[in-house]
């Protein structure tokens, strides 16, 4: 498999973009290839598979992000080999990561921002609330918020989702007067698009080994 990381990363043409290589469908193998190419950072969404991808990979200089849905049974499996969750939307998932984790975790608050009931996250309306119920737990560490758009070609529709991010953004700094710099958006369709809704991680899969028609 040939991977273009330098092709994607000439389209994003801004080094403090940070790209998570969403490996669900990549082999350990295939992930040591990607790595030679230059990313570092790998994203499992199945405890399963990230123990085996985690495992065989364990020489490897790699920041490890967990960007799937955890369930709370199965957080002891990986919480202490993640430095990232990108998809914290429950009490009782926070309070479980806090009780196991021994140093605080940096995650992102899922939001819904496509309003589709197949996909996880809170409600806009139920953010800051959220924010200020985490707050004793001293092993979560908020860095920022991550939403996904509708699977769809209307950018404009996609555009839209993004933007309630950035705007949520402005409120929780002037609500709570905390600080959320950090936005996980953008995927292999439309992460060209969150780029410019202030996106600083991409989660991208296909697009790295799969050129795009210019």
């Amino acid at each position: 498999m040939k991977f273009y990381t330098e092709y994607v990363k000439n389209k994003i043409n801004n080094d403090n973009i940070t790209i998570v290589a969403a490996t669900k469908y990549f082999t350990p193998e295939e992930m040591i290839t990607l790595h030679s190419s230059g990313i570092t950072h790998f994203g499992e969404n199945r405890t399963e598979a990230f123990t085996e991808k985690f495992n065989a990979l364990k020489d490897f200089d790699i920041t490890w992000h967990f960007i799937g849905t955890l369930q709370t049974k199965k957080v002891k499996k990986v919480v202490n080999d993640i430095d990232y969750l990108h998809s914290l939307y429950t009490f009782k998932l926070a309070e479980e990561i806090n009780r196991r984790r021994t140093s605080p975790l940096k995650c992102f608050i899922q939001i819904n921002i496509s309003n589709e009931e197949s996909k996880h996250g809170l409600n806009i309306e139920d953010v800051i609330p959220f924010l200020k119920q985490l707050k004793p737990l001293n092993m979560i560490k908020v860095v920022g918020l991550m939403g996904m758009a509708e699977l769809t070609s209307n950018e404009e529709i996609i555009s839209n989702e993004f933007q309630k991010l950035n705007d949520l953004q402005i409120k929780i700094k002037e609500e709570l007067h905390q600080d959320l710099p950090e936005l996980s958006i953008g995927m292999s369709n439309d992460y060209l698009i969150a780029l410019k809704h202030n996106a600083t991680f991409l989660r991208l899969g296909s697009v790295l080994f799969k050129k795009e028609v210019e």
